[in-house]
């Protein structure tokens, strides 16, 4: 059969050059077309196989992507029953946050489909009795687990360790590491950095230092590494972010002769978030989980529109779900593997991340590790210079979040409606470094719009 595409002559990305300059009709093709993103790469307006630089060479699996539902355990059998309705409507995997350690596990799990499904533990606290029972229920019901410990997380957001028996973290954890060979326990609260305002850049580089710490402290690591991060609105960048982390990843895991793949588990980030016009919230997390999708995410756990200010609650949680059904059933984005491989824009991006990633890993590296700078502040100091600057864009009308800076609806009244603080709260407490604080961008316009509502 003939190629239709055979009667057409080549076009080089010169030549296409050339008539957009002709169109430009004498504007400057640079400052008009071609635009700097915060992390330095210079988005342009077309991308061609002439500069191609070739794949990721990365093995995403769309197709296999898993919904996740969140739930925090407070009563065993309340939650037990809404993980047995969340399957039942759809969710694939289940991420329990829990905060006692003397908690009855066969209680929470009873009647689950432990099988067919893939359970994620945040946990509150670093216990080996904790893991041990974890350790006994999978061996004896073959269930799925990821345990997501993870001690310098807890001291980056906390300022402050887990509190163990042992001398430190590391010991407890290499001691569960030992205890539990076959259970993945270490988990990258990657999402932290985000949320408080690193770029793109930013937020690869400390995620890697970050479980480079774990591959030079933990002497018995042959589990999957989860990585839970946060994504924006940012489509083809977050998209980029993915597949940069992994790539790198991949990379840095071969040095240490560990061989398994990371485990991505995604969620839409909070930063960009609002209480007014609350709605085009549920806007900004389709399009987050798309890019979480085409990006090789494992897992995603999809915010509620409500969440900043509405407790846990039935509609708000079917909501989300839903929006990753319709994704994954109407959508048809489980449908193809490696979705984003060939595409010009997604592969320059990915390989641009990972590239400036890579160079500002290997400095923290070179200058003493990630604990090292964190406790040193020198992290949370470099995060909020990217925050000040995003939040300066904001304040100015350049980062636009409709209905909060661009088209607000003075009628929209929330000051009733809130049933949670949304905002930064403030526990004064003795900690041993400042911890990294995840803030909105939408706060000081938000309070200063709730105080004109008396």
């Amino acid at each position: 059969m003939k190629n239709v595409f055979d009667d057409f002559d080549p076009i080089s990305s010169k030549q296409w050059k050339q008539k957009i300059q002709f169109e430009l009709k004498g504007a400057d093709y640079n400052e008009t077309l071609i635009w700097n993103a915060p992390e330095d790469i210079q988005v342009k307006p077309f991308y061609h196989k002439d500069e191609f630089q070739g794949v990721a060479n990365l093995n995403t699996k769309a197709t296999q992507f898993r919904i996740c539902q969140n739930i925090f355990v407070h009563d065993l059998e309340k939650s037990n029953l809404r993980a047995i309705d969340s399957i039942n409507r759809g969710a694939e995997s289940i991420r329990f946050t829990i905060e006692d350690e003397k908690m009855e596990l066969a209680k929470l799990l009873k009647n689950l489909p432990l099988d067919k499904i893939t359970l994620f533990f945040n946990l509150s606290f670093l216990s080996i009795d904790f893991i041990q029972k974890i350790a006994s229920f999978v061996k004896e019901n073959k269930a799925k687990i990821y345990c997501n410990l993870d001690p310098i997380g807890q001291l980056a957001k906390e300022g402050n360790w887990f509190t163990t028996q042992e001398k430190t973290n590391f010991d407890t954890l290499n001691l569960i590491a030992t205890t539990a060979p076959n259970l993945s326990v270490v988990s990258i609260n990657a999402g932290l950095y985000q949320n408080a305002g690193a770029n793109m850049v930013q937020q690869i580089a400390y995620s890697l230092a970050h479980a480079n710490e774990y591959f030079n402290r933990l002497t018995n690591l042959s589990q999957p590494i989860v990585f839970e991060v946060s994504v924006g609105t940012n489509y083809f960048f977050e998209i980029a972010k993915l597949r940069a982390l992994r790539l790198l990843f991949n990379r840095i895991a071969k040095e240490y002769n560990h061989n398994l793949d990371c485990h991505i588990m995604v969620s839409p980030t909070k930063r960009n978030k609002t209480i007014y016009e609350y709605n085009v919230n549920m806007l900004r997390t389709t399009t987050e989980c798309m890019s979480a999708i085409l990006g090789g995410a494992n897992a995603i756990a999809n915010l509620p529109y409500d969440a900043l200010y509405h407790k846990d609650n039935e509609f708000g949680d079917r909501m989300a779900r839903n929006q990753l059904l319709v994704l994954k059933h109407e959508s048809y984005f489980d449908k193809v593997n490696n979705p984003a491989d060939g595409s010009y824009y997604i592969e320059s991006l990915t390989n641009q991340l990972a590239e400036k990633a890579l160079v500002l890993f290997k400095d923290i590296e070179a200058n003493g590790g990630f604990l090292k700078q964190l406790n040193e502040g020198i992290i949370k100091r470099k995060i909020q210079e990217s925050a000040d600057k995003e939040q300066e864009l904001f304040d100015a009308g350049k980062e636009i979040l409709l209905g909060t800076n661009k088209y607000p609806n003075k009628k929209d009244l929330m000051k009733d409606n809130l049933e949670l603080f949304p905002f930064v709260k403030i526990k004064p407490r003795k900690t041993l470094i400042s911890p990294i604080i995840e803030k909105r961008l939408a706060e000081k316009v938000e309070q200063e719009r709730l105080k004109e509502e008396n």
